[in-house]
């Protein structure tokens, strides 16, 4: 089973990371301003995640392959970065196995 983990950065700002249930970052968040609206992109994330169209493929300057997962037509968060695009569906597939069910934890 997945879990989300709400942490606090530098600046103050929370966010999570969607973690696989064998402890891979599989989706990282953007940042929010207080913990609420962290915990709002949270169930964002649960309710997009089954969402095909809500997923958006990229590919970053050095080559490497991402997604985002998209609530509407924000960014509620970004993928690790992979050397194929194999391994970009793979991480697709586990964000939609581990969302829905994932436990929320506090770093």
């Amino acid at each position: 089973m997945g879990k989300f983990v709400i942490a606090k950065g530098p600046s103050g700002a929370f966010y999570f990371t969607l973690k696989a249930g064998n402890g891979e970052k599989i989706l990282t968040s953007e940042h929010y301003t207080t913990k609420d609206k962290c915990l709002q992109g949270i169930a964002s994330v649960k309710t997009n995640a089954a969402i095909d169209r809500q997923y958006e493929d990229h590919t970053s300057k050095d080559g490497r392959y991402y997604f985002v997962l998209k609530g509407g037509t924000e960014v509620i968060g970004t993928s690790e970065m992979y050397n194929s695009t194999g391994g970009r569906e793979k991480g697709k597939v586990s964000v939609k196995a581990n969302a829905p069910d994932a436990v929320i934890e506090e770093a």
